[in-house]
């Protein structure tokens, strides 16, 4: 079956919009755990927008299933992460002006600098993924940089209007996890994922763990986190 990782950024977003400590995204975190979640994906941005360093460092030590951090390929970054530890690092690419990540890395146009960053991490012990778009060739970009796993980019497929439209961006994700499990390396997915759009993917047997953040939190809102998690769950069944 599937695994399930919950993107927590959202709760902490919701926390410093009033500067204070509620929601506590360690208490959503411990909570996603006891719903069924089998990991926990944060995003430590350069402008800390929402988690922030100390979360980071109380999640690795309360986290009793997986760790992924999100991060920038970036030097000061990767000491972060060979400090903290987590279970995995992806490596995403982030501007300031974007409200969430709008796109995959560019693995195949800065080879050196990712695989750079990637040996760091592989030697520090920390797997590392690589967020990509659904295009074979940034697939054999990241096989080249060394990447134990690659998360493939869902938002296309999630924004795709009109069954012509979502079969293509179905065929891409396909083709691209195909090959990535191919070329030995692990396949998650994310971005833009919901209770509405996950189904489909689930019969792409090589996507072993998907991603998801803003959908889940938003029902949350309404359902509670429990629920929220448990319902996403029993779709990837």
């Amino acid at each position: 079956m599937p695994r399930l990782g919950v993107n927590i950024d959202h709760v902490a977003t919701l926390r410093q919009a009033r500067g204070g400590t509620d929601p506590d995204p360690l208490t959503a975190a411990m909570l996603v755990e006891l719903a069924g979640a089998d990991g926990i994906v944060v995003h430590l941005r350069e402008d800390r927008r929402h988690i922030q360093d100390r979360d980071l460092r109380l999640l690795r030590e309360l986290i009793r299933t997986k760790l992924d951090l999100e991060m920038a390929t970036d030097e000061t970054m990767a000491k972060i992460a060979l400090t903290i530890k987590p279970d995995m690092v992806t490596l995403v690419p982030e501007r300031r002006q974007e409200l969430t990540t709008e796109g995959g890395l560019d693995v195949a146009g800065h080879k050196n600098r990712i695989q750079r960053i990637v040996a760091q991490l592989q030697k520090g012990g920390i797997p590392v993924s690589l967020f990509i778009e659904p295009n074979l060739a940034q697939v054999k970009a990241a096989h080249g940089v060394s990447a134990d796993f690659v998360e493939l980019h869902t938002g296309r497929y999630a924004n795709a209007h009109g069954s012509k439209e979502t079969d293509a961006e179905v065929a891409a994700l396909t083709q691209a996890a195909k090959l990535a499990h191919k070329l030995g390396m692990g396949v998650n997915a994310g971005h833009g994922l919901d209770y509405r759009n996950l189904t489909r993917l689930t019969q792409i047997p090589e996507i072993a763990e998907y991603n998801i953040g803003h959908s889940i939190i938003a029902r949350a809102v309404l359902v509670g986190i429990d629920q929220a998690v448990r319902e996403m769950k029993t779709l990837l069944n």
